[in-house]
């Protein structure tokens, strides 16, 4: 069984996420969005909101589940059985901070980073970018983000 964790922040989800999602899910036996917090970053959503935001969003992907990790991501593989991390690349910035995180995770345990090309539609949706126009107010946020969160975003910046 081939078993892949795709792990990030999801502070919020995006639909570039949610292609990637989708895609390693008909790559791999099972997916699992490994939602996390990035310390580098403030973060908008608690843990708790983003692991329900991300459970609805794939509720329709029946190889998909989501897991909260507060540890190392190799950790959280190893406790799951997993050998695959998936990472979605929008532009060279991307890559060269994937390939050292790559290097890094397969000195630390033996598992393979698969990377994943954004579709050119999502190359330009980030997190930040989303936080950032949410709390100006932009309209038609689902170009952006899937439904449920386009609500959870009207909520948070009311």
């Amino acid at each position: 069984m081939r078993k892949a964790v795709f792990p990030g922040s999801f502070d919020p989800l995006t639909n570039g996420h949610m292609d990637i999602i989708t895609r390693a899910s008909q790559l791999f036996d099972e997916v699992i969005v490994a939602v996390g917090t990035n310390t580098n970053k403030t973060g908008l959503f608690t843990t708790q909101q983003r692991l329900a935001l991300v459970t609805e969003a794939v509720a329709d992907l029946d190889n998909v589940s989501v897991g909260a990790i507060d540890g190392l991501t190799v950790e959280f593989m190893q406790a799951k059985g997993a050998k695959y991390i998936i990472r979605g690349l929008r532009n060279c910035k991307d890559f060269e901070y994937e390939r050292d995180i790559a290097g890094v995770n397969s000195v630390l345990a033996e598992v393979e980073t698969v990377l994943l090309l954004a579709r050119p539609e999502n190359q330009n949706i980030s997190s930040s970018m989303v936080k950032e126009i949410g709390k100006m107010g932009a309209k038609n946020m689902d170009q952006f983000v899937p439904p449920i969160v386009v609500k959870a975003l009207e909520e948070q910046f009311k």
